[in-house]
């Protein structure tokens, strides 16, 4: 885990890789949640037996499940001391690259592209992969965009 002391030594690390967060693995449970959630049931999600003899070969993840698992996934690779808050302001580009099959680990790696004054604090674009582990492609690729308030 990095630790910045500060907002402003956060910004100082522009252009940085921070690391790498915890592998966590998806499984169908999750799925179904984010189905019930969100009231997208398509059968590549839920359907067990169709979806193993779908174009997957098995159940996969909702693209937006893991998109929403970033928060969990960067959790552990930084931190800045000193904050109020950190407010999701957006996303500047979001792509799913492979699908994410059940029982699969992901973990996320987190690049500081950009922080600039934003008031009340600064604003930054962290640039998130979230790999699968054993497939070169990742699950998703997002360029976040953060508020943080020091």
């Amino acid at each position: 885990m990095r630790v910045f002391a500060s907002l402003d030594e956060y910004a100082a690390a522009k252009g940085e890789h921070l690391g790498y967060g915890d592998w966590h693995e998806i499984t169908q449970d999750e799925i179904n949640l984010f189905a019930d959630a969100t009231g997208d049931h398509q059968w590549i999600h839920i359907d067990l037996e169709k979806a193993k003899a779908g174009p997957f070969g098995a159940p996969v993840a909702h693209g937006y499940l893991t998109l929403s698992l970033i928060p969990l996934l960067v959790k552990d690779i930084y931190t800045i001391e000193g904050l109020k808050m950190g407010v999701n302001y957006g996303l500047n580009k979001v792509r799913f690259p492979s699908p994410v099959v059940v029982g699969s680990r992901v973990r996320a790696g987190a690049e500081i592209v950009d922080v600039v004054d934003f008031p009340p604090g600064k604003q930054a674009v962290v640039k998130v992969t979230v790999e699968i582990d054993g497939n070169p492609k990742p699950g998703c690729v997002a360029e976040t965009v953060v508020l943080f308030v020091a």
